[in-house]
């Protein structure tokens, strides 16, 4: 059993109606705020939750509301908005995955006006209520641990759309851009039902798109959008459950290289685009190469359908001239994130099963390191405290 994530696209997709229905479905608020908080937008805005009728259908609506919206929108380059989430007290992840979400959209952005992705203003997106929207959107979704997240194909809507560029078809070119590649269609009222900021949230976790998968549903969330039409109801709908798989096996691509002549400060470059680029596994071991040369063995476990993505980034920012690969399967554990209440506060653990043993218990060591520095204690007390209390059978949900 694994935990799978269905977002069912109908009405289309912005990142307040998915923060809503995550929110709608159990996600605690007061987590999300206080994720929200360390960007330390306090004095700009502030966020709000309330239950609406959507055409008959009962969702959470969540809002950003602006402190002084009279002054207009603030439009931020990528830079600035680079700045704001690294100084967020957000987990390593979740600030890598947001930045990545921005870096998308000013290239889409770019690509679209011919002009360079630092000197794109990032217009909507830019503007307070999306950049809490896609930071939030990241914190939500992450919080499930969902290790399957499956959308529906997405209803993107029609007519036009006015925007600072004027009057756009629907979808915007923008929008157009970031769903390359995912199914779309159109249906109901005209109008925008995908939004950028839906649009980047749903392509960076949906892992495959299509119909409702057979699972155990548990939680049922629905996220309004801001329009009511009669009739329509304009909701995200979130179903969240466990899947139960075949076999816990899965088909693997490993790619490899040897280098002897590259800068050791470009490892962690080459790292975190092997990652970007779908990766679900680098690693670096110490070799010895020809003529008693050092080198360093690049390994990288990656799924079949993205091997040439990975080659791309090996010749691009490595300097290897060659590389290798097998395709194989590998055997995994049943993985899922249980959130228990400890002293010191909650602790998302990873737990790995066996069938119906656990074979493992890990606190999410992000989690342990912030509630550390809330309390000044070591990491080491709150990682036990963790375990214990899941030993102890302490926890919120599983």
């Amino acid at each position: 059993m694994g935990r799978v994530l269905y977002l069912d696209c109908f009405s289309g997709a912005s990142g307040d109606m998915v923060i809503g229905a995550l929110l709608d479905a159990g996600l605690p608020f007061d987590a999300l705020e206080a994720a929200l908080g360390s960007l330390a937008l306090d004095d700009e805005c502030r966020v709000e939750v309330e239950r609406v009728d959507r055409s008959g259908v009962a969702a959470t609506k969540f809002t950003v509301v602006e402190r002084a919206p009279e002054t207009g929108h603030r439009h931020r380059h990528l830079s600035g908005i680079r700045k704001l989430v690294d100084r967020a007290a957000l987990g390593d992840q979740t600030k890598a995955r947001a930045n990545r979400l921005f870096t998308r959209l000013a290239e889409a952005e770019a690509e679209i006006h011919q002009m360079p992705v630092e000197k794109v203003h990032l217009h909507e997106v830019g503007a307070l209520d999306s950049i809490v929207d896609i930071v939030g959107g990241v914190f939500a979704l992450e919080w499930f641990g969902a290790e399957r997240v499956v959308a529906s194909p997405i209803n993107v809507g029609s007519g036009t759309v006015e925007c600072e560029h004027g009057t756009l078809p629907v979808p915007a070119p923008a929008t157009t851009a970031l769903v390359a590649g995912a199914p779309i269609y159109a249906a109901g009222p005209p109008g925008e039902k995908l939004t950028p900021t839906g649009a980047l949230l749903l392509t960076e976790f949906a892992t495959e798109y299509g119909d409702l998968p057979p699972m155990q549903v548990s939680q049922i969330g629905y996220g309004a959008g801001t329009r009511n039409p009669k009739g329509h109801p304009n909701v995200l709908r979130v179903l969240v459950g466990e899947t139960a798989t075949a076999a816990d096996t899965e088909r693997i691509v490993v790619v490899e290289c040897e280098v002897d002549d590259m800068d050791p400060r470009l490892f962690g470059v080459l790292m975190e685009r092997l990652y970007a680029a779908g990766a679900v596994e680098v690693f670096y071991t110490a070799v010895q190469m020809k003529k008693n040369r050092p080198g360093t063995l690049v390994t990288v476990l990656a799924p079949p359908a993205v091997r040439q993505a990975v080659a791309d980034v090996l010749f691009r920012d490595s300097t290897t001239i060659g590389l290798r690969w097998s395709e194989m399967t590998r055997d995994l554990l049943q993985r899922s994130l249980v959130p228990v209440v400890t002293p010191f506060g909650e602790i998302r653990c990873k737990v790995a099963r066996r069938g119906d043993a656990v074979m493992n218990v890990s606190p999410e060591f992000d989690d342990c390191v912030r509630q550390a520095d809330a309390h000044d204690v070591s990491v080491k007390a709150v990682q036990a405290a963790a375990v214990q209390a899941y030993r102890a059978g302490t926890t919120e949900k599983e």
